[in-house]
């Protein structure tokens, strides 16, 4: 199993895992022909992925997806809630699944597990994928640490962490307060020090990689976001990869 990402950030989000056959995509914040781009330099075309699936319906996350789904045939799945919250778009796409935020699924080779997640969208959730030997966490996107979050996610051979934000460095930023409030709340993004905490209350005897992802590039500095994480698994800062904006990541193996 491996997998990569398209690119994170509040610009657009998506994030690729491949298993054996099957290839299923993570969000689509990104206009269809820079999806399509961004996937090429992956070694990927958009018509070999088995399905998108959705985590909420802000347009960071989901912007592309309508349209990537329809042109090219693919079939997503998301929530109840991300479904009624952008009805309009998605009820014309033919293969739509809603899932429950606690019920497993299987994309052809691969087992996707949804668990809900504390942030301000209608029913949002977060996911792990398996290929019935390796489990891949993705976090991003919530204000907050839950019991099931941090049960969900022990034990997994790979990890995607939102390291949003630094605390000081949104304090003192020119965001209004209303958005500093809503970004650094309980139903926001996580900070590099909550990031840290979280990941210290996981196992991770079993890790193989770490990602820090979804880092403002207005609020936080990679070397801040990778110096958390690294102190939390006291490791070495060069084992901690970023997940860009611009680039992405490239494909991770987990053997």
């Amino acid at each position: 199993m491996r997998f990569a990402s398209l690119g994170s950030g509040s610009e657009g989000n998506a994030l690729v895992v491949q298993a054996g056959k099957t290839s299923v995509l993570m969000d689509c914040g990104f206009p269809l022909t820079d999806a399509c781009m961004r996937l090429s330099r992956l070694g990927l075309t958009p018509d070999c992925l088995s399905g998108i699936v959705v985590t909420h319906e802000h347009g960071d996350h989901i912007a592309g997806v309508a349209k990537l789904a329809r042109k090219y045939s693919i079939p997503i799945w998301l929530t109840h809630g991300t479904f009624r919250s952008r009805l309009k778009v998605l009820s014309k796409i033919p293969q739509v699944t809603k899932i429950d935020t606690h019920h497993h699924f299987a994309i052809d080779g691969l087992l996707v597990q949804p668990f809900p997640v504390p942030h301000d969208a209608a029913e949002p959730v977060q996911y792990t994928f398996s290929d019935g030997t390796k489990r891949l966490g993705v976090l991003t996107d919530l204000g907050c640490s839950t019991p099931h979050i941090e049960a969900t996610l022990s034990g997994c051979d790979a990890l995607v962490l939102e390291c949003n934000h630094d605390a000081a460095l949104l304090a003192s930023s020119d965001y209004p307060l209303s958005l500093k409030l809503r970004v650094g709340g309980r139903f926001g993004h996580l900070n590099n020090a909550d990031a840290a905490t979280l990941l210290a209350r996981l196992d991770c005897s079993h890790l193989q990689h770490i990602v820090a992802a979804h880092l403002s590039r207005k609020n936080n500095r990679p070397e801040l976001a990778v110096y958390a994480l690294s102190t939390a698994l006291n490791c070495n800062p060069g084992w901690v990869a970023v997940a860009t904006q611009a680039e992405g990541l490239t494909w991770r193996e987990i053997v």
